[in-house]
């Protein structure tokens, strides 16, 4: 028939037809399944330095570099990271610790970058003395800002370090801007105002040999004339030298002791003093803790080259961001408090102590007293005050925090008078009343 040689001739054909087809789908399944993902979309890169431009005002035309953590916190805490003369901000990230400790605590890192020849920060001119006034402290207070818009920063956690001209630019940045950082921790440095030039030179020889001195009240008042009227909250110092320091030489050391704590009010006696490393002498000032308004380390026979390893870490205790929360308020186990006032016609001085007396440090603490009718507390310092009459509560500063056992700290306020000037005579500790 003549159909049949066509049919015949299909047969064949279509098997072969169907048997390829049937190999070729698993292949091409298992193709699909096993192929790279060439046209997925790509990973997430790793965190690295990056460098951001157009961050804001910049008068001196700093260049600007960022650290971001993958594992960036919400509200992350900001540290800014400067350099010492002939250096970068790369040279500072790769060269110190503080972002693969962002790596492990989620904050940002800032490394401010000199363009300008010698790679000195300026911490000499008129300018950069003065809040607003130009120079480098006005670039870093943009980049700052920057961060704090783009990531939405904690602003109540921004800090300062650096090393040599970084150091002397961290003491810089803390009296321009004490309502931006809350605190600072400096490697061979200088104080505030002590490179202090007119002639346009970027170097203070008497400075650098240590030969500037001043009262605490005259280094404090520099520091408070950079934000005439400010009243807030003052940041709190970490200062590091090595008694060998050939270039910035060890009396700046002292010099920045005097001048932070008349800036933050307290003592000039240490609170505390010990032998953390060999070789090492810490003082502490306004209270024993980790978070003293003002912390010393000195190094017996280190140089200029004072920063190594570990001491970004301790800096990081300092600043109060190594740990995953604010301190815990226990209850103490007893504390004392003594009060007394010194008063005139409508107005009065008010002075607290407060000791605790039990076996284990207090980490954050609130008094609570009363005043006496007609008083009106119109100032403090050592504390924050609420309300500023009646049932009264003062919150510990951000340097005063810890009160070890048989440490005090003392406090004090201002207040106006309708003829009863008397102390407050009762008091409690966190809810625990004091004798």
């Amino acid at each position: 028939m003549p159909t049949t040689p066509r049919t015949t001739a299909r047969r064949p054909l279509r098997s072969v037809l169907v048997a390829l087809l049937g190999a070729l789908v698993p292949l091409l399944v298992a193709t699909v399944l096993t192929a790279p993902a060439a046209t997925a979309r790509p990973a997430k890169a790793a965190a690295a330095l990056t460098e951001v431009t157009d961050f804001g005002t910049n008068p001196s035309n700093l260049q600007m570099y960022l650290y971001v953590p993958d594992n960036v916190t919400a509200h992350p805490a900001v540290v800014v990271a400067v350099h010492y003369c002939t250096g970068s901000g790369p040279a500072m990230y790769s060269g110190t610790e503080w972002a693969s400790l962002a790596d492990r605590y989620g904050f940002v890192v800032v490394y401010p970058s000199v363009t300008r020849a010698s790679k000195c920060f300026d911490v000499s001119s008129p300018q950069a003395l003065k809040r607003n006034g130009g120079s480098d402290p006005v670039g870093i207070k943009s980049m700052v800002d920057w961060v704090a818009r783009t990531y939405g920063a904690d602003t109540s956690k921004i800090f300062a370090t650096g090393i040599s001209s970084g150091a002397m630019m961290t003491n810089v940045l803390l009296g321009d801007y004490p309502d931006v950082f809350a605190a600072g921790a400096a490697f061979a440095g200088v104080p505030f105002g002590c490179f202090a030039t007119t002639n346009g030179s970027e170097w203070n020889s008497e400075c650098a040999n240590g030969t500037i001195s001043h009262t605490p009240q005259e280094w404090g008042n520099l520091v408070r004339a950079a934000y005439p009227g400010y009243t807030g909250p003052r940041p709190r110092m970490q200062t590091w030298h090595g008694t060998e320091d050939d270039v910035l030489r060890y009396p700046n050391f002292g010099e920045q002791i005097k001048e932070w704590t008349n800036v933050l009010g307290v003592s000039q006696t240490p609170a505390a003093t010990d032998s953390p490393v060999s070789g090492w002498t810490r003082t502490r000032y306004g209270s024993t803790g980790d978070r003293a308004a003002v912390e010393a380390i000195s190094l017996r026979g280190v140089g200029h080259n004072v920063y190594g390893s570990g001491m970004a870490a301790r800096a990081l205790t300092f600043f109060g961001l190594d740990s995953s929360g604010p301190a815990p308020q226990p209850q103490p186990g007893g504390c004392t408090v003594t009060a007394s006032t010194n008063a005139w016609s409508t107005g009065l001085t008010g002075s607290v102590t407060l000791t605790n007396t039990g076996t284990t440090s207090v980490n954050g603490w609130k008094l609570g007293f009363t005043l006496p009718s007609g008083q009106t507390i119109t100032n403090g310092w050592g504390a924050t005050y609420a309300p500023a009459s009646g049932s009264v509560t003062a919150t510990n500063a951000g340097y005063n925090g810890t009160i070890a056992p048989n440490a005090s700290v003392t406090i004090g306020y201002q207040a106006s008078h309708s003829g009863n000037s008397a102390a407050p005579t009762a008091f409690t500790l966190n809810g625990t009343s004091c004798t």
